[in-house]
């Protein structure tokens, strides 16, 4: 997994020259590339959202295509519309901006529930159908979309099912003091975005996802998993606990995390570090729990430190699989 942890590296080194003192976020970013995932940025204006998924974009040599949601987009201004040619006496496709490999969703919960759906067979199927006619997505391909959590007029939550199709939510937060006053001399000149040279391509995002599947998971560590997600489903404060989907992206993020860190087999510690940001967007909190002001994070976060941690070693069980 040396392959996988330099390239992580390199991608992260590179995120870190924009996006300053974030290092465990830009980490969840890759996690999600190395996956092929999706990430949901929920965080307040200013934060360096856009700047993360441009330099992504800019750090990969991807193409990179922006949605500003409003609520008067149609889903053709999304997946793209079929346009007559007159002299070639034929209809030609015109792709819509979700046809790229590095997108961002600007503010997506702008948009109406109809132009969100358009969304869901780009980000599950990883293809776009205009007109009867189905349209490949590139490779690599990520949707990172951003929302306001603060900010309620105008919008349209998110619906479950496409919750479920991202693979993490993530905050990037606000900079310390020292990380803000680094950040206004990084950008006295020129924005460090026009600095950034690739340090991969998206051949190399391809393999190292393939390689990441190869990372190990022992049984033991499978029914962590799955007992995680089981207590969502119990808990009191739960209204919708979360799907067979959320446990198999907790694997998936697990054995990217374990590849990052230079292992070739999972441990209940990548399991734990990745719960929240896998586990707490899949699940709706009772109205009992939201009267008492108890979070999504917080239920996953008190149901991580409740259930027992396998033990073992992981690494013996790897070796001898």
């Amino acid at each position: 997994m040396a392959d996988v942890k330099a390239f992580g590296e390199r991608v992260v080194n590179s995120l870190e020259k924009v996006i300053v003192g974030k290092r465990q976020s830009l980490e969840l970013v890759v996690i999600g590339l190395l996956c092929q995932g999706h990430v949901l940025i929920e965080d307040v204006p200013g934060v360096g959202k856009t700047m993360l998924a441009r330099s992504l974009a800019k750090s990969l040599d991807c193409v990179f295509n922006r949605i500003q949601f409003t609520p008067d987009m149609l889903p053709s201004d999304v997946t793209g519309v079929s346009i007559y040619n007159q002299q070639k006496n034929e209809f030609e496709f015109r792709p819509g901006p979700i046809i790229g490999q590095v997108i961002l969703a600007d503010e997506i919960n702008r948009a109406t529930p109809k132009t969100q759906a358009a969304l869901l067979e780009a980000m599950e199927e990883r293809q776009v159908t205009v007109d009867g006619v189905t349209h490949p997505m590139p490779k690599p391909y990520i949707v990172l979309a951003t929302q306001n959590p603060i900010e309620y007029e105008g919008t349209f939550p998110l619906p479950e099912a496409q919750l479920d199709r991202f693979l993490l939510r993530m905050r990037l937060g606000y900079p310390n003091v020292n990380d803000e006053i680094r950040i206004m001399d990084d950008q006295k000149l020129q924005h460090p975005l026009e600095t950034l040279t690739p340090v991969a391509s998206g051949e190399d995002v391809m393999q190292m996802s393939e390689a990441v599947r190869q990372v190990y998971i022992s049984d033991v560590v499978k029914k962590y998993i799955v007992d995680l997600s089981t207590r969502t489903r119990n808990s009191q404060d739960v209204y919708l606990g979360a799907s067979p989907r959320g446990s198999l992206f907790l694997s998936r993020a697990g054995q990217a995390r374990a590849a990052l860190h230079g292992r070739d087999h999972v441990l209940p510690d990548d399991i734990k570090a990745l719960a929240v940001a896998v586990l707490a967007h899949r699940i709706i909190v009772s109205a009992a729990a939201r009267l008492r002001d108890v979070s999504s994070d917080r239920i996953v976060q008190e149901i991580i430190h409740s259930t027992p941690v396998p033990g073992g070693s992981f690494e013996a069980s790897a070796k001898g699989k």
